[in-house]
């Protein structure tokens, strides 16, 4: 029997001598409590050594992946004779010598323990070869192993599309509340603006233009306003009602719309960096979403391989799990889309379709995130197509024209459906139809009957009070 080590530094052969106390794994390790028994029990045949890191790298790939090397490959090939059972550590390393060497291996108990006693007396066993020499080597394997680990990981990538949409809302956030402060600071001295110019990126740029608002009526705003809003900011900033600010105000507020503004240039460097990450991992998903709820969709579940596990009624929901647990709770209506809502199909749909172009797009999504995660291709015709038969839906239930894709396959079944549903007869219950219909008349006979009796009695009553009345007032007389 041959045994296969694997060390830092390369694959080494050894040959077992007395293979009669394999069958004892308990007093096995005894073997190998010094060197002299160590030698009794196995012998080197062979050793390969990495002559570089390249080879090293590869041997370590080959081992992540399960596979064996080339290197290891032809190692075997040089040194097994036929007929021999080679002891490996590993179950499928040894599956996949045996199908490309034809070479049997073995692996059990007794050769776990055969390889613990091998790597106490490994600098024994191997010559020329000790503790300072094998402490660089696995140092340099742990480092090759751990760079190649970070070069396969799809993760990484991911991460940062995690990163980076997290990075988009503070952004916006940090935007939104500079801008807040621009408005108050500046409302002081020109209150109006506010309600000209409501956009905050214009907003900024317009205040670092003016500075003081009696610069105004002598400034260019053409390259940041409107004719007709540029012209209205002019007219007011004559007749405005705030107060009067000092230079170092200005000063100031004109740093804060600097900020501003170089968040916003940030934040459109950051948006094309997120599409571009996106068409590279996840093409069809983002041709069908987009790439701002593509990323979304991954940050929620944290990687493109989670949500690739979920199935499209899950996917509709994602981020509306709060309003889904306490429609359970208080029996009402569930959601019918969480994150998916803001995705252009479904914003441009009407409110009452919103719905079922909601289900239709989270089917489709969970198509096109399974052909990104495990597919090979990188191209997004999948997307693009589906986002085009789910548009004609929409069309479709808008009653809008279809156009081009009248015929497409898609719609054939409900057209199908419909012209079976037209063209079956309308069978009804004639006789069950009637009766109900004079169940009805009968029914309200009596009551405008009963209604006719209760006005004539009331009547004759209030007749009959005042003459019954007169004649006892007449006897009272007499």
């Amino acid at each position: 029997m041959l045994v296969l080590f694997e060390t830092s530094g390369g694959f080494a052969l050894f040959k077992v001598l007395d293979e009669g106390k394999l069958s004892n794994v308990e007093d096995l390790g005894d073997e190998f409590s010094s060197a002299e028994s160590a030698r009794r029990m196995v012998r080197l045949i062979a050793f390969h050594k990495f002559d570089n890191t390249s080879e090293a790298l590869e041997a370590v790939a080959k081992l992540v992946e399960g596979t064996s090397s080339k290197g290891l490959r032809k190692f075997l090939k040089n040194n097994c004779g036929d007929g021999e059972t080679l002891a490996v550590a590993d179950s499928n390393i040894g599956n996949i010598i045996t199908e490309k060497l034809d070479v049997q291996c073995v692996h059990n108990n007794a050769v776990m323990e055969l390889l613990r006693g091998v790597r106490s007396q490994l600098t024994e066993l191997l010559s020329g070869l000790d503790d300072n020499d094998l402490a660089p080597m696995s140092l340099e394997l742990s480092h090759i192993l751990a760079r190649y680990k970070l070069k396969i990981t799809s993760d990484k990538v991911e991460t940062m599309i995690i990163q980076v949409i997290g990075l988009l809302d503070d952004l916006d956030k940090e935007r939104n509340t500079y801008a807040m402060r621009v408005r108050e600071l500046y409302g002081l001295h020109f209150p109006e603006l506010a309600k000209i110019v409501q956009d905050n990126i214009l907003y900024a740029k317009a205040v670092k233009l003016m500075g003081n608002r009696i610069n105004a009526a002598n400034l260019d705003f053409s390259e940041i306003l409107a004719d007709e809003v540029e012209a209205e900011l002019k007219e007011v900033a004559v007749i405005s009602m705030g107060t009067e600010v000092t230079d170092l105000d200005l000063i100031h507020i004109r740093q804060l719309c600097d900020q501003i503004l170089s968040l916003a240039e940030y934040r459109a460097q950051l948006n094309d960096y997120l599409k571009s990450r996106m068409n590279k991992i996840a093409p069809n998903l983002t041709a069908l979403v987009g790439e701002l709820v593509g990323a979304r969709l991954i940050s929620h579940c944290g990687s493109l391989l989670n949500l690739a596990k979920l199935p499209g009624s899950t996917i509709q929901i994602l981020g509306a799990e709060k309003a889904l647990y306490r429609a359970r709770r208080m029996n009402h209506a569930t959601p019918k889309h969480g994150l998916i809502y803001h995705a252009p199909v479904v914003s441009q749909a009407a409110p009452e379709h919103k719905g079922k172009i909601s289900r239709s797009l989270a089917a489709k999504a969970a198509l096109a995130i399974r052909c990104d995660a495990f597919g090979d291709g990188q191209d997004n015709t999948m997307g693009v197509e589906t986002r085009l038969k789910l548009e004609a839906r929409l069309r479709n239930l808008e009653g809008g024209d279809l156009g081009a894709f009248e015929e497409e396959e898609v719609y054939y079944k409900d057209k199908k459906k419909k012209a079976d549903d037209e063209e079956e007869p309308k069978t009804e219950e004639p006789s069950k139809k009637k009766k109900t219909e004079a169940e009805l008349e009968t029914a309200k006979e009596p009551v405008k009957k009963s209604k006719h009796e209760g006005v004539t009695g009331l009547l004759i009553l209030i007749f009959l009070i005042p003459l019954i009345y007169f004649v006892y007032v007449n006897q009272l007389a007499c």
